[in-house]
């Protein structure tokens, strides 16, 4: 990253709606669309694994291939999502980093 860079950041308080061309995506298919709306799509990426603990909250891990050591998880969130698959909060904050 070069200093010029500019980062973004999701906060708990700016999270935007995430705009889907469909209204019957399942919840975790918006959440999944919302963390890659915000963080950028990574290079490698293999998935995006969405999974619902209990109300509301979300983990996200976003896996991508590693050089010659397998598979990772370079990103990792805890979320709060709304019914419609809004992300109202996140843990860390989704940065702009791809």
């Amino acid at each position: 990253m070069t200093a010029a860079t500019k980062v973004e950041t999701l906060s708990e308080v700016e999270a935007a709606p995430v705009e889907t061309t469909s209204t019957s995506w399942p919840r975790e298919d918006r959440i999944r669309a919302g963390v890659l709306a915000a963080l950028g799509r990574p290079a490698e990426l293999l998935k995006v694994a969405v999974l619902p603990l209990w109300g509301d909250k979300f983990r996200v891990n976003v896996w991508t291939a590693v050089s010659g050591a397998g598979n990772g998880i370079p990103n990792s969130f805890f979320v709060t999502a709304d019914e419609q698959g809004t992300i109202l909060r996140s843990q860390p904050p989704i940065r702009k980093l791809y």
